[in-house]
């Protein structure tokens, strides 16, 4: 019996240790990530607004494997009437505009997608004469540590 207890209990250390290597890991990969938000308007026409919902109901496989190419974490898009926003998470440092470029090249429905889409959307008041999306920059945040 003495012989099974020094097992088990290496058995639990070990398991410890993975469990806390595993979340030191996943706090470590959190932290290199960056957030941006990004606002737009959609066309004030009940139809479009509708269409373009329903199109982001159904985005096309290829849209997406883009995104996955290109680096994007994390794409999370929320709406109040016509107003959007648009949260994504990138590595730390990553170059937005890269990005956009590597994403919309992935393959033609990419590109495709994006000038259907730009059909829909108008900039907000502010926003530069050929701007659309426009970043919006945080000046708040709270964290509990």
């Amino acid at each position: 019996m003495n012989k099974i207890l020094p097992a088990v209990l290496c058995r639990i250390l070990l398991l410890a240790a993975v469990v806390i290597f595993t979340a030191c890991n996943a706090s470590q990969k959190e932290a290199e990530l960056q957030e941006h938000v990004f606002v737009v308007n959609i066309v004030h026409d009940p139809q479009k607004l509708k269409t373009y919902l329903d199109y982001h109901q159904h985005i096309w496989p290829e849209v997406e494997a883009g995104f996955k190419k290109a680096g994007y974490r994390k794409i999370t898009l929320y709406r109040y009437d016509y107003l959007l926003v648009m949260t994504i998470s990138v590595p730390a440092g990553a170059d937005l505009g890269q990005m956009g470029k590597t994403a919309e090249s992935y393959d033609k429905h990419c590109a495709e997608w994006n000038r259907l889409m730009d059909g829909y959307q108008t900039g907000v008041a502010g926003a530069g004469q050929h701007e659309k999306w426009v970043e919006a920059l945080p000046f708040y945040r709270f964290t509990k540590e």
